[in-house]
């Protein structure tokens, strides 16, 4: 890999790493705020409204100028949301600025690697990429919980200046300022991103036909044979683990009496499945191969309304990192053919803020369904077999897909010329 290529990997990681801790000491403002259960995953809708709203624009503006530049401006405007929070802007509202900011680093982190890398090296380097941002996730989970906890709380609250009051009052917000600084590491290292020399042609700037074109990139994707599968993938995986996050923390404290610090480490664990699933497909799966690996989705979906027979944190751990390495396995391959596609069909920013959209707008229906259920006082346990059904059902949809697909192309490819198809 490319020196510039470990520099994005740590940009990516801090950002990453911050996102993840800033979400659990959000939920932890949101406990001492004394909101209700069914607000916590709207914490995650808002973030991820952005990535739904602005997508017509994001891809232009990812391909505006050098991705290292563009990652730069975004971070600032995340750590913008994280300040906010402090200053007791709502945790919604602040957490949606953070999203914001997300929205469009996206295009520019993902949509730098097609411009720094062969086709051949994208299945490594989303294996990497991904095995970064799950690590990230570990950690920014585990590090939420650990700045949350009342030993390390105690310590970053009793570490007031001599006659300056910082206003840190609660542990949510001495949280919330060491996870500014995670934020402004990450900075640090998206300044040395390198430029990739890539140039696109002059970026349309009005938002009308900004519009019309991201609507005739998402037609392209949807009407590719291998786009439109690959997409369909993810857009289930984003979804489904989005929503998979809070369904863990709820069945952590109602089937373990785990308390919020400690179920951020379930979550932790699940991330570390997808990482390893994410390695091991980064060095087995080529990219031509990379849709052989979609019944491992329908196995995932079957494995996950297991998780209701754990009684023991000692079991969970296991068969939490089992269903997190089955989905890392089958989407790493999954994001590899997409971007490769889209980078063939499209620029790099726009195929990146397409695949944004649909994911998100998933991961937007997915958590208000689970915030709905949750508002019905439905048992987790039922939410958890209902999420798990849904998952394998559609894995397998796809895949019939998929065969369909083949088919037709089989078909096509033994007309005769001049039959008009």
């Amino acid at each position: 890999m490319k020196r510039g290529f470990y520099t994005i990997m740590a940009a990516q990681f801090f950002s990453s790493l911050a996102d993840n801790a800033l979400l659990i000491a959000a939920i932890a403002l949101l406990v001492e705020l004394h909101a209700p259960d069914w607000m916590k995953p709207l914490l995650k809708l808002f973030f991820t409204i952005s990535y739904v709203l602005l997508a017509p624009f994001v891809g232009a503006f990812a391909d505006s100028m050098a991705k290292g530049r563009v990652m730069f401006i975004t971070n600032t405007i995340k750590v913008l949301g994280c300040v906010l929070m402090f200053f007791a802007v709502h945790p919604l509202l602040a957490y949606a600025i953070v999203g914001f900011g997300a929205a469009a680093y996206s295009p520019a982190k993902y949509g730098i690697l097609t411009e720094l890398l062969p086709p051949e090296k994208l299945v490594a380097a989303n294996g990497w990429i991904e095995g970064t941002t799950v690590g990230s996730i570990i950690l920014g989970t585990v590090l939420g919980g650990a700045l949350i906890s009342p030993a390390v709380a105690s310590v970053l609250l009793g570490a007031d200046l001599p006659g300056f009051d910082t206003g840190v009052d609660t542990p949510a917000e001495a949280a919330i300022l060491v996870i500014a600084v995670v934020y402004a590491i990450a900075a640090i290292f998206n300044l040395r991103i390198p430029d990739t020399g890539a140039h696109y042609p002059h970026q349309e700037r009005n938002p009308i036909k900004l519009i019309g074109e991201f609507a005739h990139c998402c037609a392209v994707l949807w009407k590719d044979r291998l786009g439109q599968i690959s997409l369909a993938v993810t857009t289930l995986f984003w979804g489904a683990g989005a929503t998979l996050q809070f369904i863990v923390l709820e069945w952590a404290r109602s089937a373990l009496n785990m308390p919020l610090n400690r179920a951020a480490v379930l979550q932790g664990v699940v991330a570390l499945g997808i990482a390893l699933g994410a390695v091991v497909a980064a060095r087995w799966v080529p990219l031509r191969g990379a849709l052989r690996v979609l019944p491992v989705g329908v196995a995932m979906g079957v494995l996950v309304p297991m998780i209701t027979l754990v009684s023991s944190v000692e079991a969970a751990y296991p068969m939490l990192v089992a269903v997190g390495a089955l989905a890392g396995f089958f989407v790493v391959p999954m994001n590899a053919l997409l971007q490769h596609r889209g980078h063939v069909l499209m620029s790099a920013g726009h195929s990146i803020a397409v695949q944004n959209f649909n994911e998100n707008l998933n991961v937007l229906a997915m958590l208000g369904l689970y915030s709905l259920l949750i508002g019905t006082r439905m048992h987790i346990n039922v939410i958890i077999v209902l999420f798990g059904s849904f998952v394998a059902v559609a894995m397998l949809l796809v895949i019939l897909r998929h065969r369909a697909n083949q088919r037709q192309f089989d078909a096509e490819a033994t007309l005769p010329e001049g039959s008009g198809h």
